[in-house]
């Protein structure tokens, strides 16, 4: 098909061959953003060109008030969309997604997203609501049953707002009209995800309704997952210069990296599709791949991210050509990381990591370095306070961890970078009660800050006084003047 074919094609026509009429939804999908649609609806376009797959198109489910323009768009265009994906060689590959068949808005019709998650036809309902979406105490790792949104929507069977209020009357509709079971599937960055869907969602519904939690218990599954792929924001500039690259008229294009991953733990009650076929990998055991990718990629992102920012670097790729940051992230993965993370099965550790910063320099798919600092409170306890531990246990040299604990204190607490540029931080879970941690002139005191506290930085002799001489340096000197010291 050439591109002038492809313009004067009404949006939705598959530049892969598939007839959407055909396709039926099998999946329901809940938080439907650019990483969803540039990673589970890739593959699973790929393999609706099969005609025994066409029962696993996907209905999306969007729940937030500010999902409202994509909705739109996405409605307006019948669930079709472009992604571009930018090769590391220069070369790019334009794709037609088709599989997005149905697009919900449950702030505008609730009910609809209730009878979605109740019909016989949906097998597995997927997730991407994020680190912090789960409701889960980084603390004690207990369900957060007193939130107030969460303590309405237990109260409120009808007007539910919450993920965990539709799933439940969605689930509960299913019950009472004796409908089969079937899977939750986290694709969150989350070590052991399914097993923290499954802790939400059962907390939740037994707080709520005890007939349904038993019905949950025998007929609803959660497997772990693992999933992988860079794909930024896409700003409207990015959607005048992909329409202009592709000569198509999109109003939610998607663009992300060559790289993509996805391991799934095979623990389907309801069937699944056959994404075998496509490169998704099938395991009994996910946690050696959520421990390389979480350990290596998320921490290595979020250790990056604030020394990058406050050194007045706003784009991944442009931090990367930054001599000392580049030796600090291959640092902190070949010294401080790579001892606490065993390969998993046919990989090469060595060569994942050289790929990963390889990946962090692609320049077409280059990440806002503000999208990384996104949300630290949720990142840190998840990527980076495993393997600290561990490092404080055993020992080993803390400068570079102590290095970025301390340049997230002063990206949080003094808004300016080293440019003199002022900032508002994005932490969507920051509560008035942990202001005091931030604000304190005592250093000490961001230790007992939620993502650090039940943790070993307080008790080390070591980690305090590398951490206290850097919170004093960082301010006098500067994050990247502080970072030459080290790397």
């Amino acid at each position: 098909m050439t591109t002038k074919e492809i313009i004067h094609q009404p949006l939705g026509v598959a530049q892969t061959g598939i007839d959407r009429t055909a396709i039926k939804s099998g999946i329901v999908h809940i938080g439907v953003g650019n990483f969803h649609r540039a990673h589970q609806q890739y593959y699973t376009n790929l393999l609706l060109t099969q005609p025994d797959q066409q029962n696993w198109g996907i209905c999306g489910i969007a729940l937030l008030p500010t999902d409202e323009n994509l909705v739109r768009a996405l409605q307006a265009q019948n669930g079709w969309y472009s992604l571009t994906i930018c090769g590391r060689d220069g070369k790019d590959d334009l794709q037609e997604i088709n599989s997005l068949v149905e697009m919900i808005w449950g702030v505008e019709v609730p009910e609809a997203v209730i009878d979605k998650i109740a019909s016989p036809d949906i097998k597995i309902i997927t997730l991407t609501i994020t680190e912090g979406g789960y409701n889960i105490d980084s603390n004690d790792g207990t369900f957060q049953i007193d939130n107030p949104t969460i303590q309405e929507d237990l109260l409120n069977l009808k007007t539910t707002k919450t993920v965990f209020g539709f799933v439940a009357a969605g689930l509960r509709q299913r019950m009472h009209a004796g409908g089969a079971g079937l899977t939750i599937l986290s694709c969150d960055n989350l070590q052991h995800n399914g097993d923290t869907a499954k802790k939400a969602f059962t907390s939740f519904i037994k707080a709520q309704d005890k007939s349904l939690a038993d019905w949950v218990e025998l007929n609803v599954t959660f497997p772990n997952s693992m999933v992988d792929r860079i794909t930024p924001v896409t700003r409207p500039e990015d959607i005048k210069w992909l329409n202009s690259k592709n000569k198509l008229d999109d109003q939610a294009p998607v663009y992300c990296e060559d790289f993509v991953q996805w391991v799934i733990e095979d623990k389907f009650i309801a069937g699944r599709p056959a994404w075998e076929k496509v490169g998704v990998e099938f395991t009994d055991d996910v946690a050696a791949f959520e421990n390389m990718k979480l350990s290596l990629l998320n921490a290595s992102h979020s250790l990056l991210s604030y020394p990058a920012f406050l050194s007045g670097y706003r784009k991944v790729d442009e931090a990367m050509q930054n001599i000392h940051l580049h030796q600090y992230l291959s640092d902190l993965m070949n010294i401080d990381i790579t001892p606490y993370v065993p390969a998993p099965q046919n990989t090469d550790l060595d060569l994942y990591k050289q790929t990963l910063l390889e990946r962090f320099a692609h320049r077409s798919v280059s990440d806002q370095v503000s999208r990384l600092c996104f949300d630290g409170i949720s990142k840190f306890p998840v990527y980076l306070m495993p393997n600290l531990n561990k490092m404080i246990q055993d020992g080993k040299d803390l400068q570079r961890v102590a290095y970025g604990i301390a340049t997230y204190r002063h990206y949080l607490k003094y808004k300016i970078d080293d440019k003199g540029q002022s900032y508002e931080i994005a932490e969507p879970w920051l509560l008035d009660t942990d202001r005091p941690y931030i604000e304190s002139d005592d250093p000490l005191q961001f230790l007992d800050f939620k993502p650090f506290r039940d943790s070993f930085l307080s008790s080390s002799k070591d980690f305090k006084t590398l951490y206290l001489s850097y919170c004093t340096a960082i301010k006098e000197q500067g994050a990247l003047e502080v970072l030459k010291t080290i790397a």
